[in-house]
This record gives structure tokens, sequence and C-alpha cells, in this order.
């Protein structure tokens, strides 16, 4: 005999929609030059957090990891705006958040309210947990346009100033963002110069 679950169904109904993020595309290249989608950059990030965890032991990990898989579920629905091309004056928080509510009304309340608290806590930025999930974002992001094999006029100066703000923590983040600086001025010469 089976038992019924009424919140299976919501939860199904979010994990088929959650689904879109296979096939919601970033600006960013994989190093075969193919577009990566939203989940492969959401994979690495989460990869990037276990490989570094034993640097941060004041980070509720657990926390940590669960931040870094729902950070971009709102773009299920509303898509990925490249950074370069986001309006600092209409930041796209506000819009991702009401995708990000959307996307999770089919859960019960008590995933819902813990989702977004997470997903809050991760656009704040104000926790420990918040401020290295925004970090290593913004690391992977650097990492993969480095390594992509990207059109001809692709903005890798973009990078050097991307992210600052969240990259300055942590002695690790920062040797981190030196070794990926130190790479993007590499791809901009190369770029200049037709290498």
């Amino acid at each position: 005999m089976t038992t019924q679950r009424p919140d299976l169904e919501g939860l199904l109904t979010f994990l088929r929609q959650a689904e879109k993020l296979k096939d919601t595309l970033r600006s960013a290249h994989t190093s075969s030059g193919r577009t990566e989608s939203v989940a492969e950059h959401t994979w690495r990030l989460c990869l990037m957090a276990t490989l570094l965890r034993d640097e941060f032991p004041e980070v509720n990990f657990d926390r940590l990891i669960r931040m870094c898989i729902i950070h971009d579920l709102g773009e299920a629905i509303g898509g990925d705006i490249p950074a370069i091309d986001q309006d600092p004056d209409s930041p796209k928080g506000a819009d991702e958040r009401i995708d990000f509510l959307s996307l999770i009304a089919p859960l019960t309340e008590r995933l819902r309210t813990e989702l977004l608290e997470l997903w809050d806590e991760y656009e704040s930025a104000a926790t420990p947990e918040g401020r290295l999930a925004k970090a290593l974002d913004k690391l992977e992001t650097i990492l993969q346009h480095n390594q992509g094999k990207n059109p001809a006029d692709f903005d890798y100066a973009f990078n050097l100033s991307y992210g600052q703000e969240y990259t300055q923590e942590h002695e690790v983040i920062v040797a981190i963002r030196q070794a990926l600086d130190q790479e993007t001025r590499r791809r901009v010469h190369e770029s200049a110069t037709g290498l």
C-alpha cells in the first residue's frame, strides 16, 4: 500500500520547472566554444565551494552549498542577463526575485520560506555564507570567461573589475582573484594582438 503525499506533486512541478536551467544559456563559452548553461555554472560553483570547504571553517557548509545551488534558480524563468549588460540603476535581483518566487510557488510553505531565506541571504551578501557564495560565483564566472573559447569580440577586460567588492575578504579568495586577474590580462593582450 502506498501513502499519498500531496506535497510531492508540488515538488515534482518545481523540479520540472527548475530543469529549464539546463537550457538557460549564459554569455560565457566552454573551452570547446559551446555556450555555457546556467546549470553548468552552478555545478562548478558548487564544486569550487566543496574544494575550498576546509579554508572556511567558520562557514556553515550545508547552508553555503544550498545557497550556491539555488542562487540562479530565478533565471529558469527570466533567463540570464550577462553582467556586462546589467544596468546598475536597475539591478537584476528585483526581477529575478519575482521569478524565483514564481518558481518556488508549488513547494510547501516550509520549503518556500527556507529557499527564499537562502536566496535573500545570497543577494544581500550580509552573512559569511552569503559573502562566500557571492565571491565564488564571481570567481567561477571569471574562470569560465578566461577558460572559454569565446567570440573574437569578447570583452575580457570587463573581468578585471567584475565582482571586485566580493573578492577581497579572505586570503584564498584574494589569491584566486589575483591568479584569475593575471589570466585575464593575458587574455586581454592576446585578444588585442590577435594571438
